[in-house]
């Protein structure tokens, strides 16, 4: 008998690197009996980390999706990697969920992940639950987490549970919304006489939270004075759905404390599918719904060496089953032979996915991560994944040359399944680019490569995308003649060149009076004026923002031809840009970064030395900072490594193109003698 829609709970387990995330759902799955023991990390047997990268560094690369049964609901589990590095992995899981579990170490507290990823919940408006992990940890300290909570998101905290004991005296948590005790072992215990006070005291606090979310339920609670156990569910169930408060829940991922309550928490408390629309393309949204014609959202690809292409959906409205499906993307029909649930490496067939669920299809040769599928065309197209721009970028080539082309055909392929990394081969400096998320995201990406086919990359700072420009107005002229027997060239040509607008790139306007020059060279002399532009004059990069106006000329009855005009015009640009004050432009990032207190000093003194200029600085709680600061692309080429060594691996930053600016003095000159070294 197949789930319905409300019997299933998506979320989507994320936090900062190192906080137990796939400790935390190992103890998930084996609690539900999906599997007979919980491994550790260090075992390498774990169901999230399942490849070979993963065991071999142990911590997630990519995000793992498992489901399991509790109390007559299935929930799927997205475990997410904590590294910024593979961020793209996070953002395609909130996309999937509808609930978050936030996981935060006790000892360490709230760190740079997780003030990034809360900023993404929040543009998402994702209902969230905070699970306090390692409370058996030194220094572990609930009521110290739940204040920071508090300070630095200022966000209504709402604990559902209480620890038995911190530190090596934890043993488990009394949960508040049950009244009860629970051991490791999920067994039940007495409540300490001496917690009665502050769990009357939190008690309270979470009965009025549960008054607040329904206007039948705040009356009822000032006529009675409390609610009970139904409508305290109720409330908070409400509250959750609309975000206006984060149940705090604490445990040990170690000792197996508190899993139990966090799946009742999530079966009691997380919306269903369906709490928001799913976004349409042309802006507008369909309503989750089981009824009707199937249609889905591909979220995810991967490559499996035994299944092949395993395309991972969201289903949005109908039922999938094996049959034909048609990919709205390349307007391209389709056939799924088989459906399946999954369990990190571990697919399951399964006859059909409802509205809401998660699950896969296999070797579905057109579709693509981003990619609606439906049962037959028109098909909806829904919105694609609101992925980060990749900030590390290389020039690469295959170490033995004769492994060129097989290299770009193994990263294509990665770029395929990883949308933030990306590869190209950049036409201006003649150099494969690779980008991505940051230096072990490129790393692991050439490990697995080098593993797989044996191919090694050599890697080198790319070339900047340094633009030219003009600074005053300037004449030229130029006449092409060329005598060699027979027909001759001629054209000749005086323009005036004018500088534009930054982002104008070019204008060309005929002024010619009297027809000195026939339309029909003007092709010629544009052909011209744009090749003479992409050769620049100064250091050989492509010149911009120019205008150039054509003014006079002259023409032979029998020498003349688009040719002549075209070299005509490329060799007066020329002579006018010498004279027009050329000057160079760099290309301008945005870049923000995270950073914490103890290393702010060092790294706003670093972006000044990349003549940086900061534009903001704020606290964002946490004792983390955010820095917004404009700087040249150039000074940035080592930046994820430049980073790692300010903040001790603990920073992370964003980057995105801006515009481009003027360069002058030393810095000019040395980026002119840099070009023409290479040349």
């Amino acid at each position: 008998m197949a789930i319905s829609m409300n019997a299933i709970r998506n979320v989507a387990v994320c936090g900062h690197g190192s906080t137990g995330k796939t400790s935390l759902v190992e103890q998930m799955l084996f609690r539900s009996g999906v599997i007979s023991k919980a491994e550790t990390i260090e075992s390498g047997r774990t169901q999230s980390d399942y490849l070979d990268d993963e065991i071999e560094h142990q911590f997630s690369l990519h995000t793992s999706l498992m489901n399991l049964p509790w109390k007559d609901m299935k929930i799927n589990v997205l475990d997410t990697p904590g590294s910024a590095d593979f961020v793209g992995e996070v953002v395609a899981s909130f996309r999937a969920a509808e609930t978050a579990i936030m996981v935060i170490s006790a000892p360490a507290g709230i760190q740079i992940e997780t003030v990034k990823l809360w900023r993404r919940l929040d543009n998402r408006d994702l209902p969230r639950i905070v699970f306090v992990n390692k409370m058996d940890m030194d220094r572990a300290d609930f009521r110290k987490s739940l204040s920071e909570i508090t300070d630095a998101f200022g966000v209504t905290a709402v604990p559902l549970n209480l620890p038995l004991g911190e530190s090596e005296e934890h043993t488990g948590i009394v949960d508040l919304l049950h009244m009860k005790a629970i051991l490791a072992g999920g067994q039940e215990t007495d409540i300490p006489a001496e917690m009665n006070d502050e769990i009357a005291d939190w008690r309270e606090k979470l009965i009025e939270m549960a008054a607040e979310g329904d206007d039948e339920l705040t009356e009822k609670f000032f006529d009675q004075g409390t609610l009970e156990g139904p409508d305290i569910l109720k409330g908070l169930l409400e509250g959750m759905a609309a975000n206006t408060f984060v149940p705090v829940l604490c445990g040990s991922a170690e000792k197996g404390t508190g899993i139990n309550d966090l799946l009742d928490i999530i079966t009691e408390l997380s919306p269903a599918p369906g709490r928001d629309p799913e976004p349409v393309e042309d802006g507008d949204s369909v309503d989750y719904d089981a009824s009707g014609e199937f249609s889905g959202f591909v979220y995810k690809t991967s490559i499996d060496k035994f299944s092949g292409k395993i395309s991972y959906i969201k289903v949005v409205t109908g039922v999938l089953k094996a049959g034909e499906i048609y990919n709205a993307r390349v307007e391209k029909k389709e056939r799924v032979s088989k459906v399946f649930h999954i369990n990190g490496k571990n697919i399951k067939e399964t006859t059909e996915l409802v509205a809401g669920d998660l699950g896969a299809v296999v070797k579905l040769e057109s579709v693509h991560t981003n990619d609606s599928i439906s049962s037959s065309p028109p098909g909806i197209i829904y919105k694609p994944l609101a992925l980060p721009a990749p900030v590390h970028t290389l020039a690469i080539s295959a170490e033995n040359q004769k492994d060129e082309d097989k290299m770009n055909d193994y990263l294509h392929k990665v770029a395929e399944q990883d949308l933030t990394f990306k590869i190209g081969f950049d036409e201006e400096t003649k150099e494969t680019v690779i980008s991505g998320m940051g230096e072990m995201h490129i790393i692991s990406i050439f490990e697995k490569l080098l593993k797989e086919s044996k191919i090694k990359v050599l890697t080198r700072k790319p070339r900047v995308p340094y633009r030219e420009t003009i600074t005053k107005t300037a004449d030229a002229e130029y006449t092409h003649k060329k005598q060699s027997g027979g027909h001759g060239q001629y054209g000749r040509v005086l323009i005036k060149a004018k500088p534009l607008s930054r982002g104008d790139d070019f204008e060309l306007t005929n002024d010619i009076k009297g027809g000195s020059v026939s339309k029909g060279y003007f092709p010629g002399i544009e052909k011209g004026l744009r090749e003479a532009m992409g050769e620049g004059v100064l250091a050989g990069y492509p010149m911009v923002d120019i205008g150039v106006s054509v003014y006079d000329g002259k023409e032979h009855p029998v020498d003349s031809s688009e040719m002549a005009f075209k070299l005509a015009a490329k060799n007066a640009l020329k002579l006018a840009m010498e004279k027009a004050g050329p000057t160079l432009l760099e290309p301008m990032v945005n870049l923000t970064i995270y950073v914490e207190d103890q290393y702010l000093g060092d790294v706003l003194s670093d972006l000044s030395t990349k003549r940086g200029r900061v534009q903001d600085q704020v606290p964002i709680g946490g004792g983390i900072q955010s820095i917004k600061a404009v700087v040249p692309q150039g000074e940035l080429l080592n930046y994820a490594i430049d980073m790692k060594s300010l903040t001790s691996g603990t920073g992370a930053y964003e980057m995105e193109f801006s515009h481009y600016d003027p360069v002058s003095g030393k810095v000019a000159q040395d980026i002119v003698a840099a070009s023409k070294k290479e040349e």
